[in-house]
């Protein structure tokens, strides 16, 4: 599936009752909410209220202490969701382009325009270790597109970026989005793109 196209099933998350702890205590408790295909979920909340453990128990990362994650129309759930956490995730000496080619066999997919869409098209040859850090994260940005999936769980995914990255991730979002996929997004600021709903966390 090329970058933009809809995606044939329509997928869905629910997430019912969930409990979260940490260190022996509660994050949150009878957390409950869903995200439908074709919507932009902001998680919200004070640092350390569980943001970043509630996207983790939704990618089957972290086990809930309670309630359960289930997802619609998703066949096997690692291999719909793509997880961006806080770490980009690079390899020092590896160029830009040559991480979109090993994403490509790892997650078994090549977009070609990857770059181009994440506005690194002119630093494609240079190491990772040369990129300023919002050039860093629009690089592991684009491994969203790498192998388009679904389900994007975002963890911070604005951090360092300047204005015009911010456009990149707003657009991004949006795109996908309109293409029936969904995004549910831990975030300390707003995106630039209005939210279907918020979920609230620590509250």
């Amino acid at each position: 599936m090329g970058a933009g196209r809809p995606f044939q099933d329509k997928p869905g998350l629910t997430v019912h009752d969930l409990a979260i702890a940490r260190g022996g205590r509660a994050l949150f408790e009878n957390l409950s909410f869903a995200v439908q295909s074709g919507s932009y979920a902001e998680i919200r909340g004070a640092n350390g209220s569980g943001k970043t453990s509630l996207l983790r128990a939704v990618a089957g990362f972290l086990k809930p202490r309670a309630g359960q994650v289930t997802f619609a129309r998703v066949e096997e759930p690692s291999e719909a969701l793509h997880y961006l956490g806080h770490l980009n995730g690079l390899k020092a000496a590896a160029s830009a382009s040559a991480h979109v080619r090993y994403w490509g066999g790892l997650l078994g997919g090549y977009e070609r325009d990857a770059l181009t869409r994440v506005g690194l098209r002119r630093v494609a040859d240079l190491p990772a270790l040369a990129l300023s850090q919002g050039q860093s994260r629009r690089l592991a940005l684009a491994r969203l597109l790498v192998a388009p999936r679904p389900i994007w769980l975002l963890d911070e995914p604005a951090a360092a970026l300047d204005v015009n990255g911010r456009n990149v991730l707003a657009e991004l979002i949006s795109t996908h989005c309109s293409s029936g996929g969904l995004v549910l997004a831990a975030v300390h600021e707003p995106l630039g793109v209005k939210p279907d709903q918020v979920v609230t966390v620590g509250a």
